[in-house]
């Protein structure tokens, strides 16, 4: 198993944006010289709570930075893109990456960000995110003259071409044929995992999800492989999950509860607006659960692995054997405000020097 982190970001909208900045690249940073493999970082336009708007830009301030970690879009929203310019910006910000970048992509998940793009129709946002994955790949795998002609889009270089020049070539991406592809998931019983499995991509399973989700999406994955006619060894599989780290049980849970605590704020936050956007069952301890029986308190102790290193320890291997051998845990990124800067700093370094290597050794 290797780790990573997972940046949405979230952070209270008070928070200025070059603080918020200075921070996730600090924590990227701290995460490549403890020996995180990977870091992925979302898109959000429309937020001022999760507000970056490019990973591309903010991700390609870390390659001269960092040495060895993988940068990942967590997601690159592509109904809200034109395929072309995303398709010369990836193939742009692979070369500079020169293998270290991984394409996460998805249809989004922010309503507001829906609104702004026009693309709340749930139909009409997942047929162009199709159609642009395939657009993107299309424009990859040829020269000019280009002739696309999609629902939603059409690419066209047929008249102003001039191959002594290169007048007209699109550029291709460093890694061949393509950086590799992941698609986040977050519902139970997620389709979304077993049709990345079939098209060759990567599952990430979202941190906020409750462990009988995960559980589900290793149905999903082993479905998936099967269909495609390999075997599950679940090490292309990522599972995301919110983690601290103390001294003590005790103080793990303290730490949790604390209503100025960074999960305490996350878990608030998201459940309030789901409840607003009407989709709770990505959350809930319990599908079964009713709203007005959910607490803040019930979704934290549920949906973030706390406690002592071996008690952390313990629950990783609990959780792999129930769910399935994931190939990567991400750690949630939190915000940082206050004393949860050390207790994350903390948790990733006990994490990395302590938990990882009892997890691999067994």
């Amino acid at each position: 198993m290797e780790l990573g982190l997972f940046h949405m970001p979230l952070h209270p909208a008070e928070r200025p944006l070059v603080d918020v900045l200075a921070e996730n690249t600090e924590k990227i940073v701290y995460a490549d010289k403890l020996g995180f493999a990977e870091a992925w970082v979302g898109e959000h336009y429309s937020a001022t709570t999760e507000p970056i708007t490019s990973p591309l830009i903010f991700l390609a301030s870390l390659l001269p930075q960092t040495k060895q970690i993988r940068l990942g879009t967590g997601v690159l929203c592509l109904p809200n893109h034109h395929p072309a310019q995303l398709a010369g910006q990836v193939a742009l910000f692979d070369h500079m990456a020169q293998g270290r970048f991984m394409m996460g992509v998805g249809p989004g998940g922010l309503a507001s960000d829906m609104e702004l793009f026009d693309v709340l129709d749930a139909n009409v946002r997942n047929e162009k995110f199709v159609e642009a994955i395939k657009i993107i790949k299309q424009i990859w795998s040829q020269d000019p003259p280009y002739d696309i002609q999609g629902k939603y889009w059409q690419i066209k270089i047929t008249d102003n071409i001039i191959p002594e020049l290169g007048v007209g070539y699109m550029q291709k991406p460093f890694t061949k044929p393509h950086p590799p592809i992941s698609l986040s998931s977050m519902s139970p019983d997620s389709e979304s995992v077993s049709r990345a499995v079939k098209l060759g991509w990567k599952p990430i399973s979202a941190n906020f999800a409750p462990e009988s989700t995960i559980i589900g999406h290793w149905k999903k994955y082993v479905e998936g492989c099967e269909a495609a006619g390999r075997e599950p060894t679940g090490q292309d599989w990522s599972v995301a999950r919110n983690v601290l780290i103390a001294d003590s049980d005790a103080q793990a849970e303290d730490w949790l509860l604390d209503p100025k605590g960074s999960n305490y704020y996350y878990f608030d936050y998201l459940w309030k607006v789901l409840k607003v956007a009407d989709y709770t069952a990505v959350i809930k301890p319990d599908i079964n659960m009713a709203d007005e029986d959910v607490t803040v308190e019930a979704i934290v102790k549920a949906s973030v692995l706390y406690g002592s290193r071996k008690t952390v320890t313990d629950k990783i291997m609990s959780l792999r054997e129930r769910s399935g051998p994931f190939g990567t845990l991400l750690m949630a990124a939190m915000d940082g405000s206050g004393k949860n800067r050390e207790r994350e700093r903390l948790t990733m370094r006990r994490l990395a020097e302590d938990v990882l290597p009892v997890v691999n050794a067994a």
